[in-house]
């Protein structure tokens, strides 16, 4: 309490006494040495020169994004008590990804208090997680680790952002890296580097993702899903941070691309030639007579020539060959009535 009077006073008497006041509403503090903040706060498109050295917020986003991961690692460590290894790393994943952290600069002002030449391009949607990464490295070089820890516990965690439902919360980076897959008309699979177990007996499975099969991101944990989630975590990160990879991702799918669009030819056809095969025509023989007294003769119809009126038939065919009884006589139905009757 004493401290934070002593604090009040001497902010009366400093300079940039705006700045003073505007970074104790957002940290909760009185900063020690404001320099560390105004650093924080100056985007690298300012161009600032010190003693012939550049000045501006990017040292300070790198050490302040490795502070986070162990502040808030400690703080998920401590809030899930007998959690694995991966609800916990994907736990602080979600807390400091770049779009917790955007949201969080925009609500409480950070990005009010950037300092840039308003031409910052394509990058201008992380300016805002980028200053917060900045300040957490002003405020481990101004407090130390204990006061990063506090203000990210009672500050962030404990006003701002409600850490069980951003445990709980899924988020599916496989299906929006499939997602974005589909959009550009890219391939995407999933490839199992590993599988193990590890000294527990838990198994462990290690996947790689590959577009238009170029090697991605990898992810390992404690089952396909979640190494599958991670690798297509760290996948979308590379897409969105490293041009070379989306170059040679393109690159592959032009290769693929060109190579469908070749005409090919067609293959040759496997049907066997069978024209070695002599086809035996047989002679046609006349139906013979029935031995029965009295009996009808067939009468041969159209056996001038079969072959002219073939016309392409099947030379077997027997459709033109027919044989019609003669029409018996008056006198001869009764002669034959009579042979029947002496007959019985």
């Amino acid at each position: 309490m004493l401290n934070d009077i002593l604090s009040r006073i001497k902010f009366l008497f400093k300079k940039d006494k705006e700045l003073y006041s505007a970074l104790y509403n957002i940290l909760g503090f009185y900063p020690n040495d404001i320099h560390y903040y105004k650093q924080a706060l100056m985007h690298k498109s300012i161009m600032h020169r010190e003693k012939g050295k550049a000045v501006n917020n990017e040292r300070l986003e790198f050490l302040g994004d490795a502070i986070l991961d162990a502040v808030v690692g400690h703080i998920v460590y401590d809030h899930f008590p007998g959690k694995r290894e991966g609800f916990l790393t994907n736990t602080r994943s979600k807390l400091v990804q770049r779009d917790t952290l955007n949201k969080l600069a925009r609500e409480m002002g950070i990005n009010e208090l950037i300092v840039s030449s308003g031409n910052t391009g394509t990058h201008n949607s992380y300016l805002g997680g980028n200053a917060f990464e900045a300040l957490v490295g002003a405020i481990y070089l101004d407090k130390g680790y204990e006061e990063c820890m506090k203000f990210m516990k009672k500050r962030i965690l404990g006003q701002l952002v409600n850490i069980d439902k951003v445990a709980y919360k899924e988020v599916n980076f496989k299906s929006k890296l499939i997602e974005w897959g589909q959009k550009n008309k890219v391939s995407v699979e999933f490839s199992l580097l590993e599988q193990k177990k590890d000294d527990g007996g838990s198994p462990i499975f290690e996947y790689q993702v590959l577009i238009e099969g170029v090697a991605g991101g990898t992810g390992k944990g404690y089952s396909k899903k979640e190494s599958q989630q991670l690798a297509s975590k760290s996948t979308l990160e590379r897409l969105r941070k490293e041009p070379q990879f989306i170059e040679m991702v393109f690159g592959a799918k032009g290769n693929r691309t060109k190579m469908e669009e070749e005409q090919v030819m067609l293959a040759p056809d496997t049907k066997e030639n069978d024209d070695f095969i002599i086809i035996q025509e047989k002679d046609i023989e006349a139906t013979p007579k029935k031995s029965k007294k009295n009996s009808p003769k067939p009468v041969l119809q159209k056996e001038n020539s079969i072959s002219e009126k073939n016309d392409g038939k099947d030379e077997f065919d027997l459709s033109d060959i027919t044989a019609t009884p003669r029409e018996l006589t008056k006198e001869e139905i009764i002669a034959a009535a009579e042979n029947a009757a002496w007959a019985e």
